[in-house]
């Protein structure tokens, strides 16, 4: 399949430009952000997938600086959301206020918008608030509108939700459940800096050295790329390997290996094979590439399918975590058509890797 004869001119064009803007956006970053690099860049490819992303680590990684700091480089209206347990669904969302006309004398309802109405939201420590709140989130995340007294509200767009959340800390704490934390296409794991980062971290921060930021792409841009990554094609054995990817987390049908059913207790759902294609998409994308592999995929599984699968009381004890589930999933999936099909693992598809 010649995947780049599917793309016009300009879409060829407008894709070396964001291969091109990928690369400055990372050169700014850079400047704030020291080291994190598969962070960043699993950062980028939800923005180019039009998803949402849940950042966990625990503090002073630089979670909330990367999002603001990203928001900054992208020319985007940023509001941070500090969720704590009392706040209410109205301090995100905007509430009806009774204004009065000065000339008329008439009073009215008026909708005082809420910080929710911005390019980048960075929902701070999501889990600290009460499940109320949480739902809040829920229209504005997946239709990208809110609701106040029966009317719909349009955000403006593109519209992103960054969530952070700390992992160590139980106590005075809401986890999120699994309906919202599906509508989050990435959960991103920020890990501690290796010694020559933090270093160089500690130079930075505890100097008078101030980074100067350049606007890389506009909010008319991303949107025009996020079309384009829609249309990059995908061969139908990259197709059917993120379907069987996804279908292996699932206890009770057929192709769950035996490891699944022993340390899993609720797999992925649909939007995990919808979210791993889309991933794909953007990643070869920002590669330079007009095609998805499977290596694409398998790049992207983490950070997709690791909040998706709910491991058991038997995974808990044993250590067995569900990103070291994923490293299994993936050694067991067949990654290319000839090997799918050698041992029946995977049902005849059109289309091979070497065709691409």
């Amino acid at each position: 399949m010649n995947a780049e004869s599917t793309l016009e001119g300009q879409d060829l064009e407008a894709v070396e430009r964001l291969k091109a803007g990928y690369e400055t956006l990372r050169a700014e970053l850079g400047k704030v952000i020291v080291g994190q690099e598969q962070v960043l860049d699993e950062l980028l490819i939800a923005i180019f997938s039009k998803g949402h992303c849940l950042l966990v680590g625990v503090p002073g990684l630089a979670k909330t600086l990367m999002i603001s700091t990203l928001a900054e480089t992208l020319s985007l209206s940023f509001n941070r959301i500090q969720f704590t347990p009392d706040l209410m669904p109205s301090d995100i969302t905007g509430t009806e206020v009774i204004q009065e006309d000065r000339t008329s004398g008439q009073r009215e309802f008026k909708f005082i918008k809420g910080p929710v109405f911005a390019n980048v939201i960075l929902a701070d420590e999501i889990n600290r608030t009460p499940p109320k709140t949480q739902a809040a989130l829920l229209e504005a995340m997946q239709e990208h509108q809110v609701t106040a007294g029966g009317e719909k509200h349009t955000l403006p767009e593109p519209f992103f939700v960054l969530a952070t959340q700390n992992p160590i800390e139980q106590e005075g704490t809401y986890p999120l459940p699994e309906a919202q934390l599906d509508r989050f296409m990435f959960n991103i794991y920020v890990d501690y800096p290796d010694e020559d980062e933090e270093l160089q971290i500690i130079k930075l921060t505890t100097a008078t050295y101030e980074a100067e930021l350049e606007t890389v792409l506009s909010g008319d841009d991303i949107m025009a790329l996020q079309e384009i990554v829609r249309r990059v094609p995908v061969a139908d054995h990259v197709i059917n390997y993120s379907l069987k990817l996804t279908r292996m987390t699932r206890v009770m049908k057929p192709e769950a290996p035996d490891f699944v059913k022993k340390w899993v207790s609720w797999g992925a759902g649909p939007r995990a094979s919808q979210y791993l294609i889309l991933g794909g998409k953007a990643r070869a994308l920002l590669s330079g590439r007009f095609y998805v592999s499977t290596e694409d995929i398998k790049a992207v599984a983490h950070p997709v399918l690791r909040h998706r699968i709910i491991t058991n009381f038997s995974a808990e004890a044993e250590g067995i975590t569900p990103d070291k589930i994923i490293d299994m999933l993936i050694d067991a999936a067949p990654a290319h058509e000839s090997e799918a099909l050698s041992d029946g693992r995977l049902p005849e598809v059109l289309g091979s890797e070497d065709a691409q």
